[in-house]
């Protein structure tokens, strides 16, 4: 059940990133279809932190330090560039238009996703 929740919370967050970011788009024909992209991309989003995101936080555990934690910032952007990417690979209608974009992008998916969890029940572990 926390993995659905998880792509859910994602989905909106991207969907918001897109909605407030220019640069950031969705071209889907239909209401349905814009749902599944956003479903599909908050999953390929969630499968590509889950995976590559720790590889890179102990990789560049030395740039994290030096950086005091700004180079999450430049990783997240990254990190939403390469699901966009893959969104392409796969068919889906979402494209970023460059850096600065994914940058904020990234912020946005950052704290709506932060939000987000403040406001879904937490996980008890009784």
């Amino acid at each position: 059940m926390s993995i659905i929740i998880r792509i859910l919370v994602n989905a909106v967050a991207l969907a918001a990133a897109v909605f407030l970011i220019d640069g950031l788009n969705v071209d889907s024909a239909s209401t349905g279809e814009t749902i599944v992209v956003y479903l599909a991309l908050g999953a390929i989003f969630g499968v590509v932190n889950a995976v590559i995101k720790p590889i890179v936080k102990t990789v560049g555990c030395a740039f994290y330090v030096l950086t005091l934690g700004l180079i999450s910032l430049v990783v997240n952007a990254l990190l939403l560039l390469l699901t966009a990417w893959i969104a392409g690979v796969l068919g889906l209608p979402f494209t970023i238009d460059g850096f600065w974009p994914a940058l904020l992008g990234a912020i946005v998916v950052a704290v709506v996703s932060w939000l987000l969890s403040l406001l879904l029940p937490g996980r008890d572990d009784d």
